[in-house]
């Protein structure tokens, strides 16, 4: 699929950040989408309108304001439902991002549900927001953690996995597409295989959601968690899927306002679900721009963004293969999302950078919150570029011929 044929041009237009001039009157490049994306005029004019017109609490109140902004605050659940393939809105629960998504099935679900001597599975290749928590919780209950190694090719090793799984864990927790590999894991497979053994699965979609399909019945996921900010919408806004089975089943995880049906003195009874879990007054301004945020995706279409950002990670791929001493890690462009983590030979990550950002070109440099899969390949730190539905092949090789030059400054 060529820049022509998916439009580009006509998408670029809906971003205005993207016509900001930088470093001495510089075109943006904007090759950081993994850690935010950025934001289209649809999601910053539908949270504008709600401040200019809208602007009320919502659920309890009855005049007009309150139930203008519950009807558009609930209509956005309804079509992020319907986005993931939900069977129900009581499904969808708001939260601030997929870490907190993710504590939650680790304060509520599994402090009810596991006990010392269980198993986790868990991957070399996750998120620290899909490790941490889960590190809490082991030292907290004596529950054992394990591993499912990742490849020298970026992959996770299925072998090891079914072995792992003999084990017979209470959970299993994974990213559906690494931030630094870019792998994109088979979610269906791995979910089948844990659920085979009696697992509950997490999938961490922070990565997947934003860049190609992910329906929750066809995964059969009985928690998944993702972000409206890497995905054109408002940051501090994210969403937990759990099958309500599940989440009817689990304790409250934050107490107060919305959360409750009857509160006397002595005791509580928790609200139905969704309500169960959102305490407080949500983010009801970027609830609504997420929802903003997943309609504009929807009209360009999940499958063309997908196909579009494989054309530009192949690109990519190639491009930065000619640069002797590029190393980008990861699988091949087949295997892999939108994201290129590399280094190359005697600059660290972070000159790279600062170099990258002179010519105009936001990149990422670090550990991307990824640390122990560094260390597994023995890297303190990489350079990362991500592509997302409005960057072009001449972006690349705007990026290929700015590393070309930081080489011969480095000598």
């Amino acid at each position: 699929m060529s820049s022509h044929s998916f439009g580009v041009e006509r998408v670029r237009a809906d971003f205005p950040i993207l016509s900001r001039a930088l470093q001495g009157n510089k075109p943006l490049v904007y090759l950081d989408s993994t850690a935010t994306a950025q934001k289209p005029l649809s999601v910053i004019r539908a949270m504008d309108d709600y401040y200019r017109n809208t602007n009320a609490n919502i659920h309890r109140g009855v005049h007009t304001l309150a139930e203008e902004a519950t009807a558009d605050y609930e209509r956005a659940r309804e079509r992020i439902a319907a986005f993931i393939g939900a069977r129900s809105t009581s499904e969808v629960i708001f939260t601030r991002n997929t870490t907190e998504s993710i504590n939650l099935v680790a304060y509520s679900w599994a402090r009810k549900n596991l006990s010392s001597g269980d198993v986790i599975i868990l991957t070399e290749m996750e998120h620290h927001s899909n490790l941490v928590p889960w590190q809490i919780l082991a030292e907290e209950k004596n529950i054992r953690l394990e591993f499912t190694p990742v490849t020298d090719e970026g992959e996770l090793n299925l072998q090891a996995y079914q072995n792992l799984l003999e084990l017979r864990p209470k959970l299993v927790a994974f990213t559906q597409m690494s931030n630094v590999l870019g792998t994109i894991n088979p979610a269906e497979e791995m979910i089948r295989m844990a659920h085979e053994v009696g697992a509950v699965v997490l999938i961490d979609a922070a990565q997947s959601a934003p860049h190609f399909k992910v329906d929750v019945q066809k995964l059969k996921a009985d928690f998944l968690a993702f972000s409206a900010h890497k995905m054109c919408g408002p940051t501090g806004i994210g969403v937990l899927y759990g099958r309500r089975d599940l989440l009817e089943a689990m304790p409250p995880f934050l107490g107060g306002g919305d959360m409750i049906k009857k509160v006397t003195l002595r005791g509580f009874t928790p609200n139905e679900l969704p309500h169960k879990f959102e305490a407080g007054t949500p983010a009801i301004a970027e609830v609504i721009g997420f929802g903003a945020a997943v309609e504009y995706l929807e009209q360009i279409g999940m499958d063309q963004i997908a196909a579009y950002e494989h054309t530009l990670t192949r690109y990519a791929l190639d491009r930065l293969s000619e640069i002797s001493g590029l190393k980008v890690i990861g699988p091949p462009a087949e295997k892999k999302g939108g994201v290129c983590s590399f280094t190359l030979e005697g600059i660290h990550p972070h000159d790279i950078a600062q170099l990258l950002d002179r010519e105009g070109i936001a990149v990422r440099a670090g550990h991307h919150c990824a640390m122990p899969l560094h260390q597994r390949y023995g890297l303190p730190a990489t350079t990362r570029a991500s592509f997302y539905l409005y960057n072009t092949l001449e972006e690349i090789d705007f990026l290929a011929e700015a590393l070309e030059k930081t080489k011969a400054l480095f000598g």
